[in-house]
């Protein structure tokens, strides 16, 4: 589990490409205090698992299906990337909850100056965009970032100084692709709601423990809006 607050810049040392996967060699310095093989670094919102430490950084497998789903496969020697360790159950969870899961990517459509504040246009699939609400949370190459405008097509966000600084966002090109990841709990009540509409009470309430028998079959979008959801 991360936040989607970055901690370091690192470069991509070296890609070893395999049939139909590769392994990324990542040069890093302070995400690589304390971290031992096994453990989990998001490398561009893409939660990987360190595989061999050595002297400049880590390594980590890119499997197939990550592959498909980020676009991690874009990537070449020197690019930049944002890192990031996964979450102490101590540390402040500054950003938002993120699992490092991709669902999608976008592309970079614009970036427009606004005094200290720089905009950045992203265009991404409907299947994307339908978890992505004005004012909420989405993760963009793993920078937790707050959505400042949506619509059909595309959503916007505002980058601040500090995150224009400590991330490669803005210093992107038009055209890029960027790894997306939407707020999970707009998946999860999609998913519960969903469920209990299609399954009806006998089967929602096999979701239920002990002798709670609540039928959930009236959970709908329409009564989690009316209800502040």
């Amino acid at each position: 589990m991360f936040t989607g607050i970055i901690e370091e810049i690192g470069k991509i040392v070296a890609i070893k490409h395999g049939s139909k996967s590769i392994v990324l060699e990542v040069s890093a310095y302070l995400v690589m205090q304390g971290t031992r093989v096994g453990d989990s670094i998001a490398v561009n919102g893409v939660c990987l698992t360190v595989t061999r430490i050595n002297n400049y950084g880590f390594c980590a497998d890119v499997m197939p299906e990550t592959l498909k789903r980020s676009g991690l496969g874009g990537l070449s020697s020197g690019s930049n990337v944002n890192l990031e360790r996964a979450l102490l159950v101590t540390s402040r969870l500054d950003g938002h909850i993120v699992s490092g899961h991709i669902d999608g990517t976008g592309v970079i459509d614009s970036f427009e100056k606004d005094d200290n504040a720089i905009w950045v246009k992203i265009n991404t699939t409907p299947s994307v965009l339908r978890y992505i609400v004005d004012k909420g949370s989405v993760a963009v190459d793993g920078i937790s970032l707050t959505v400042a405008e949506v619509n059909d097509s595309s959503f916007k966000v505002s980058i601040i100084p500090h995150s224009q600084d400590e991330t490669t966002l803005v210093k992107r090109r038009i055209g890029d692709v960027v790894n997306i990841e939407n707020d999970m709990v707009a998946k999860y009540i999609e998913k519960f709601s969903g469920y209990a509409k299609d399954k009806g009470s006998s089967s929602t309430q096999d979701l239920s423990a002990g002798s709670d028998k609540t039928d959930r079959s009236n959970i709908t979008m329409n009564f989690l809006r009316e209800n502040g959801f």
